[in-house]
């Protein structure tokens, strides 16, 4: 299916990954009423492990702005397979929570996490701009830099 939201992913030059299956007990993805809340996504490009690394330690601000992004791509792949393949039932991106692996004096989450929020206004305009939290973890899962979850309105 190509809507007008596939449309703009071309011209930007963007690629999806593929929809990554959970690997624990949950669900990618839940519907109730108009939202469509997706779990928390790590930086996987089809089943490949990218990002691992702690920032301020080693792991410097555009890896972890590149990290954020790849799991704002990995969000709109969870809902474009939530939606049937239709991103235009997309009406808002609601909310973004980030949470950057960091070292405890590490300070520069919001900085990180536009790596996601950019992405949104990039591929949705106007509907890209969001509420948003950006936090510490002292670890994520499998050491990854960054992963991000989010909500959406659906038509």
């Amino acid at each position: 299916m190509s809507g007008r939201i596939d449309a703009r992913l071309a011209e930007l030059g963007i690629e999806l990954p593929k929809a990554a299956a959970p690997v624990a007990a949950y669900v990618p993805a839940v519907r109730t009423g108009n939202q469509l809340f997706i779990s928390g996504q790590i930086p996987l490009w089809n089943g490949e492990l990218r990002h691992v690394g702690k920032l301020g330690a080693g792991y410097g601000i555009e890896e972890g702005r590149e990290a954020a992004r790849t799991c704002a791509l990995n969000l709109i792949a969870q809902a474009k397979a939530a939606l049937d393949g239709d991103l235009d039932r997309i009406t808002r991106v609601v909310k973004l929570v980030g949470f950057v692996n960091s070292t405890g004096d590490f300070n520069d989450q919001p900085k990180v996490i536009n790596g996601a929020s950019e992405l949104m206004q990039e591929v949705f305009g106007e509907a890209g701009r969001h509420a948003r939290s950006a936090v510490s973890a002292s670890s994520l899962p499998l050491g990854v830099a960054v992963e991000v979850e989010a909500i959406f309105e659906v038509a």
